[in-house]
């Protein structure tokens, strides 16, 4: 996601931000004592109803081997001494060699489906064997999965730029509001088909890897793509029912997938798409009135409220609807109740998107499936938990947009190891049945998972959405959530899990002062500030990272113990700068989170707006310790409001200190990018990471002035001039293991 987005709320609930509920806690003078002992998290487990949490046990843990990387402004990417990177592709890339190599001046027709995507994101890699069937051992082949996540600066895609009504120049983005004439079918269908997931084989040979053109295995998954609507055996035809469209009257398939951000990988080898900030493509204009719990679901998902009036085009989408209101290519983005009933326009069109999408990289003819079990949101990463033989699999969630949920769902088949390499069959059955759940981080330490279900009567008895059947829950999961109090975190990003003791990560990108004042802090969501240098932001500007356990370590807990691993922010900060920061580590805005399996080392990368007067977006590496491995602290919070000075102080959990040792920058990012996606090579020796859109913040290019980016083509890949983004491989000269 970009991050300039604005301050797009949907979450109008009233769910407590959980200050009342700590207040609840030290009103009881038993939970009273022990938090102001300061026995942490270790004592919290003698408290009545509280998760039993295991003791930080001790272990010696690496220290990190390369000197951190300072921080940069320069165009290009940035590494530590002995590291080099090679550009493994990039946006317009030809998968096959009939295609003409990119031009980088916007003069491509649509042949979109066999180039490399746009704006990559989360990606992972799946190694081939000799028979051509997925391995999960390293060979010298496989193909690459990448997401491709917005067309927010396809501006360089066109000679000119986007144009509407003739009129070209104008730099649009997803999150913009114009009145909108029609606009070119090409363009339109380029910045449609740009989205999606590009499936490129990569060979590895004495000079590293590279891409293998004309590969069968080679293909592309658009918003043009059809993937079957996949869902519990019981309430599948209702969920069918809100897909219903004129292209599909049945409801059982849809047409492709969009905005895919962060990512997932199964135990059996397959992909997981995430469909994020999916919402900002459509446009609802004049048709008939919608139905009350229509309205309130796409207010609540961030879509047009209503029908306008005959005639306006006022929108906040890309206008893709304004090619043709015949054409469906095209009208499919127009959300108007114009016809009859749904069968006759696309009305639901929207319900189609918001899910995690299961995609075969190894198998060309396999439909993707859109797994609803899994929930209906901005969707952010689906990570699974280590996987235990005769048990269910646990994938964890976020949803991005500030003060949104965390999410999981848990499958009512037990893993069985002999699935590996079971492709769809494989994900029918492991993502069909399921339970699905949200977070409620309570002030103590401690967290429950409350299942969406029917059964839960603050869902059934719910106001602000009428559910009537299960179906419902897995379509409108935000209002759900909101119904049995979930609580509200800071923009939810990247999901990840340290294989080596089973925890979870969730990077809080960042919030407003909207939304996070000091009297709008809970214990997960512990800081509000004012950045008063250089870029000025005040709420929670720099973001922080939490993570929990599940209590026995087992999927199906309903309970867990959680704490702050880091909170981002500026070294010289003050009181804000919670963990300790220091020029060669600090870091604001963090969202692409990793673990590599070879090394232990958690991967950090950065989506930031308020750090880069002083430098760009980077990659950082931190050796983690475990929950409960710090202790109980009081943040200090102080803001101006509306000319007042607000203070306050807040109780939280915070992992133990990380010193330049274990946390370290490694990577800085090219001017305007950021730096999103990441995987290895099961050696450790090779790293894949994602450059997206560097020079966002250039202008028009009808403004004459030069992009604020020009990368890679000034580092000699690819023509010059324009910026694109791109997957790089990282190595170490003497090619040892990254990072130690």
């Amino acid at each position: 996601m970009s991050s300039n987005d604005p301050d797009i709320v949907c979450n109008t609930s009233d769910n407590p931000h959980f200050q009342e509920v700590l207040s609840q806690s030290l009103s009881n003078p038993a939970r009273r004592g022990l938090l102001r002992g300061g026995l942490g998290l270790a004592g919290l487990a003698m408290l009545p109803g509280c998760a039993s949490l295991v003791a930080p046990t001790a272990a010696a843990s690496p220290s990190l081997g390369f000197t951190a990387v300072e921080k940069s402004l320069l165009d290009n990417v940035m590494l530590p001494p002995g590291y080099q990177y090679t550009v493994l592709h990039a946006t317009g890339d030809a998968l096959d060699s009939a295609l003409p190599a990119f031009s980088n001046k916007g003069i491509e027709a649509d042949d979109w489906a066999r180039r490399v995507g746009d704006h990559h994101d989360g990606m992972d890699i799946y190694y081939i064997d000799a028979q051509g069937q997925y391995s999960d051992k390293e060979t010298g082949r496989a193909v690459l999965c990448v997401n491709h996540e917005s067309s927010a600066d396809s501006h360089f895609l066109h000679p000119n730029g986007q144009t509407s009504n003739g009129v070209s120049g104008k730099k649009f983005d997803q999150f913009g509001s114009w009145d909108l004439g029609v606009r070119p079918e090409l363009e339109v269908l380029k910045e449609i088909n740009l989205h999606g997931v590009s499936i490129v084989e990569i060979v590895k040979s004495a000079q590293g890897w590279r891409i293998q053109q004309d590969s069968p295995l080679n293909r592309r998954i658009t918003p043009q793509t059809p993937a079957r609507i996949s869902g519990p055996r019981a309430y599948i035809e209702g969920i069918r029912s809100h897909m219903v469209t004129r292209w599909d009257t049945s409801g059982s398939m849809s047409r492709g997938t969009l905005n895919n951000c962060g990512h997932g990988k199964t135990p059996w080898g397959t992909y997981l798409g995430c469909e994020e900030n999916w919402a900002y493509y459509f446009q609802s204009t004049a048709g008939a009135a919608l139905s009350a719990n229509d309205v309130a679901s796409l207010k609540r998902y961030g879509l047009a409220s209503a029908p306008v009036a005959a005639g306006v085009t006022k929108s906040n989408s890309q206008g893709w609807h304004t090619v043709s209101a015949t054409d469906d290519r095209f009208s499919r983005w127009n959300l108007a109740a114009l016809g009859a009933n749904a069968e006759k326009d696309f009305r639901n069109e929207a319900n189609t998107f918001g899910f995690i999408v299961e995609i075969d990289p190894l198998n060309p003819n396999a439909t993707p499936a859109k797994r609803t079990v899994m929930g209906r949101f901005a969707h952010e990463a689906a990570v699974c938990g280590v996987p235990k033989a005769g048990e269910p699999l646990a994938f964890y969630m976020g949803c991005d947009s500030r003060n949104e949920y965390i999410y999981k769902f848990v499958s009512q088949a037990v893993w069985d190891p002999r699935d590996v390499g079971g492709g769809m069959a494989a994900g029918d059955k492991y993502l069909s049945e399921g339970k699905l759940y949200v977070a409620k981080f309570n002030a103590d330490g401690t967290g429950e998972w409350l299942e969406l279900t029917l059964a839960d009567t603050r869902i059934a008895s719910y106001g602000a959405f009428k559910f009537s059947s299960q179906s419902d829950v897995y379509v409108q999961t935000r209002h759900a959530a909101d119904a049995v109090g979930a609580t509200k975190m800071d923009r939810p990003e990247w999901g990840a899990v340290n294989h080596r003791n089973g925890e979870i990560y969730f990077s809080l990108t960042n919030n407003s002062a909207v939304n996070r004042t000091p009297a709008k802090v809970d214990a997960a969501n512990p800081r509000a500030y004012m950045d008063l240098d250089g870029i000025k932001s005040s709420g929670n500007p720099n973001g922080h990272i939490i993570r929990f356990k599940e209590s026995a370590l087992r999927a199906t807990s309903k309970t867990f113990a959680w704490d702050i691993f880091l909170f981002g922010a500026e070294e010289d900060m003050g009181d804000a700068n919670m963990s300790g920061l220091t020029a060669q580590n600090a870091f604001s805005s963090p969202d692409g989170l990793w673990f590599s399996k070879v090394t232990g080392i958690c991967w950090i990368q950065t989506d930031d707006g308020a750090y880069t007067d002083e430098t760009n977006c980077m990659m950082l590496a931190a050796i983690p310790g475990q929950v409960g491995d710090g202790s109980k602290v009081t943040i200090k919070n102080k803001m101006v409001i509306n000319g007042s000075e607000q203070t306050g102080t807040q109780e939280t959990f915070l992992g133990a200190a990380l010193g330049e040792a274990k946390l370290r920058r490694f990577l800085v990012a090219p001017k305007g990018s950021e730096v999103t996606g990441i995987t290895e090579t099961a050696d450790g020796r090779t790293l894949f990471v994602n450059i997206q859109h560097p020079g966002e913040l250039s202008k028009p290019l009808s403004s004459g002035v030069a992009p604020q980016s020009t990368w890679p083509g000034q580092q000699g890949y690819g023509p010059a001039g324009r910026p694109r983004s791109a997957t790089i491989v990282i190595t170490r000269k003497d090619g040892g293991l990254i990072g130690l």
